[in-house]
């Protein structure tokens, strides 16, 4: 798969691509391991073409609650991907 953007955006996609299938991480952890913003991680995963190569739905704040999702479908389709991986959160 062809991965257009930035160094970090395309380090950061590298990153959610590492959380398995069933599993979430918070935007700080991400932003942690990429030595970046929380916010920032944020943004590039609304950047994502690729949703299901590239898992931003796995993607979490650090309360647990879900944030965002920019993808079609919103936040009801991120919830329902987790739902179906039946992800700890």
């Amino acid at each position: 798969m062809l991965m257009e953007g930035s160094s970090l955006q395309i380090k950061i996609w590298k990153e959610l691509i590492k959380i398995p299938y069933g599993e979430t991480k918070s935007y700080g952890e991400i932003a942690k391991a990429v030595k970046t913003s929380p916010r920032y991680v944020g943004n590039v995963c609304g950047q994502n073409k690729h949703i299901l190569i590239v898992p931003c739905h796995r993607v979490i704040r650090t309360d647990g609650s879900l944030g965002g999702f920019s993808s079609r479908g919103g936040l009801s389709l991120k919830k329902r991907l987790l739902d179906k991986e039946s992800a700890k959160k």
